[in-house]
């Protein structure tokens, strides 16, 4: 018994369809598409200016230890509660006689987040807008 082999087609890909569906998508994403021009970001960066800084009588420093302590001026703050941190902080500002002076926060790198947080929170609520942070390794004790 003799098979006859046939010939077999050569595979062809057509791919005149594909061609369609990339235009199609093409088309679709020109027209969905908007550019802006305008799509930076407004940054107020701070400014630099020759006048004196500050003296250390006219800031108030904020010190955060590892514990989480609280100390004003080199004062220590009697617990960790806001509404005790905020009470000290309102007081050392009447004793100053300055409503809006510098704020330095200090806070002791392993520090919980939150007790840095709440300090930010009160002096938001104080109206203390001039701040700066700093952070240290080890906790520093305030000066006495």
């Amino acid at each position: 018994m003799k098979f006859r082999t046939r010939e077999r087609s050569e595979s062809k890909v057509d791919l005149t369809s594909l061609i369609d569906v990339v235009f199609m998508l093409l088309i679709f994403f020109m027209v969905t598409t908007t550019f802006d021009k305008n799509a930076e970001l407004k940054i107020e960066l701070p400014t630099a200016s020759n006048v004196a800084a500050a003296s250390q009588e006219d800031k108030l420093e904020l010190l955060i230890d590892g514990q989480g302590r609280y100390y004003i001026n080199g004062r220590e703050v009697l617990n960790n509660q806001p509404e005790t941190l905020f009470q000290a902080m309102s007081m050392t500002l009447e004793e100053m006689g300055n409503n809006t002076p510098p704020l330095v926060i200090s806070a002791d790198a392993s520090v919980n987040y939150q007790a840095v947080v709440t300090a930010m929170d009160i002096a938001g609520r104080l109206g203390l807008t001039n701040f700066s942070m700093a952070t240290s390794q080890s906790a520093r004790k305030p000066q006495e």
